[in-house]
């Protein structure tokens, strides 16, 4: 399918669009790829609204000394510097963790956040609400590096990203592509990169996991929900089509 479309088919499933909005979407053409490694966008550089259509990026906080907290994983369908703030900032970097594609969503924005108010509510909603899921997802990274264990956290981030992905079809079977280094893992839950390595060795003699070939594949998707004490956000009483992923 066209790479954008990939966009409509997870802001579809926060919220219902109609076929303007999807056309919207899936007709965004302007596209710009990154190789892994390459940066997104630096720390307090002016933010531009695009979408990620492939591939996988990090929000990333850099220390003084050279160590690195991964704030947040970018990916695909999901937004960059889709926001309400003039002139906004990038509050932290991304760097591409994959190679990526973006696609320019200035078309998007000036109908959803232009001076006149929003042109098309159905896609105002939706980013309400992919920006809520956004928010969901931070408190748990906090609560995960604040007060889990290693192997809750682990779980933890697995069973988030399986529940991402499944919003747009990249998680099927509880099986999905895991395209992070142990560093990288080890970066975005505040282990050391052995600790990582003993709680992914842990987890598959349990038979929670198996790893390989950058993918993973949850056996006991229940078991590792309890160990984690996951819920899957539910970021309002309307359902929406959020229950696609759970």
């Amino acid at each position: 399918m066209p790479s954008a479309s990939i966009v409509a088919l997870r802001l579809s499933r926060l919220a219902p669009l109609g076929p303007e909005a999807t056309a919207a979407l899936c007709g965004l053409r302007e596209s710009h790829r990154l190789p892994a490694g390459g940066a997104v966008v630096e720390e307090m550089e002016p933010l531009r609204p695009r979408f990620l259509v492939s591939g996988w990026a990090a929000r990333v906080r850099w220390l003084a000394d050279g160590r690195r907290q991964v704030i947040g994983l970018v990916l695909p369908g999901d937004g960059v510097g889709i926001c309400e703030r003039p002139q906004p900032l990038a509050l932290c970097a991304m760097t591409a963790v994959t190679p990526v594609e973006l696609v320019d969503a200035s078309t998007v924005a000036r109908q959803v956040f232009g001076p006149d108010g929003p042109q098309a509510r159905d896609l105002s909603v939706a980013l309400a609400m992919s920006a809520a899921m956004d928010e969901a997802h931070l408190i748990d990274h906090i609560v995960r590096l604040g007060r889990q264990t290693a192997i809750e956290r682990m779980a933890h981030l697995l069973l988030e990203l399986r529940f991402r992905l499944a919003l747009v079809d990249l998680a099927q079977d509880d099986e999905m592509p895991l395209p992070l280094t142990q560093e990288q893992l080890a970066d975005a839950l505040g282990l050391s990169a052995v600790h990582v390595n003993r709680t992914l060795q842990q987890l598959r003699r349990e038979g929670l996991i198996e790893l390989g070939q950058g993918r993973v594949r949850l056996l006991r998707r229940p078991l590792l929900e309890t160990i984690a004490d996951y819920k899957a956000p539910e970021v309002t009483r309307w359902g929406g089509g959020v229950a696609a992923a759970s």
